[in-house]
């Protein structure tokens, strides 16, 4: 899951791939995320890198910390509903955008969704 040829720094990363893995669902609530130490073995890092994206995992709502027990899924409907908002705003921001260059909206979405369909 790390690709070293990504400008994100791993711990971003680690983080986003389990963020897209609750958000579909191959995560449920509840679940137990793999130990810090664990994670880290497995991908070749820093105990401190893995442990750096489950800070950024927990500050986002994503998984919480039971003392001596390990970290777990959050999950639930709140976290979907709060991505698809911020992929709204990021959708608003772009049609206006296209819109203030005169752009036809239907059209660019129509391309745009050919684009993901090949």
């Amino acid at each position: 899951m790390i690709d070293y040829q990504d400008s994100r720094p791993i711990y971003e990363q680690i983080a986003d791939h389990y963020k897209r893995l609750i958000l579909v669902g191959a995560m449920n609530e509840n679940d137990p995320m793999p130990s810090v130490r664990q994670l880290a073995v497995e991908l070749a890092t820093n105990p401190n890198t893995v442990q750096k994206a489950y800070a950024l995992l927990e500050r986002e709502g994503y998984i919480y910390t039971v003392r001596g027990k390990g970290n777990f899924v959050r999950g639930g409907d709140t976290l979907v509903e709060n991505h698809k908002n911020e992929i709204l705003e990021k959708l608003v921001m772009i049609l206006k955008e296209a819109k203030e260059f005169s752009l036809n909206l239907r059209e660019l979405v129509d391309e745009a969704l050919g684009r993901i369909e090949k």
